[in-house]
């Protein structure tokens, strides 16, 4: 479900009304690039990924969102982190202003030959970058913060 608006340690948040579960990936190709999304709403560069629904596991969410969002088939290599930043909230249509708890996994692509495609909808690009190009992107703050941790050390998962 695309949100209405994202508030970062605003000075004068919504007020909160409960959470949101989301899991994204840090997804690794055999270059050691990752992969990452241009979001349809505000143009940053992020982790692909969303939402976990009722009835999937977090494992079958963030499959599903990777492969929605930039066609590319993942299978899971570990635990990233765990975030919980009260400061980061987002507004949906129907459910109000959200803290989110998300969870980032470390994951590569199975499929070799599977090129990056957006989906046109969540969207606008997919495509697969090396750690220094990263830098140069735009990237929400709390979005690059779970993109170096998970590049800095992939074996020790960061919890807050």
């Amino acid at each position: 479900m695309a949100r209405i608006d994202e508030y970062f340690h605003d000075p004068h948040p919504p007020p909160v009304q409960g959470l949101v579960a989301v899991i994204y990936a840090i997804v690794r190709d055999g270059d050691g690039r990752v992969l990452l999304v241009r979001r349809t709403d505000d143009g940053n560069w992020e982790l692909p990924g969303g939402r976990i629904e009722v009835g999937e596991t977090a494992s079958e969410a963030v499959r599903r969102e990777v492969y929605e969002e930039s066609g590319i088939t993942i299978a899971l290599t570990g635990v990233s982190g765990i975030y919980s930043d009260p400061g980061h909230i987002v507004v949906y249509p129907v459910e109000g202003a959200r803290q989110q708890v998300a969870i980032c996994v470390h994951a590569r692509p199975v499929r070799p030959d599977e090129r990056p495609r957006p989906d046109h909808d969540e969207a606008t690009a997919a495509a697969w970058f090396t750690v220094a190009e990263t830098a140069a992107l735009a990237v929400h703050p709390d979005v690059r913060r779970r993109l170096a941790h998970g590049l800095a050390d992939p074996v020790v998962p960061h919890v807050d």
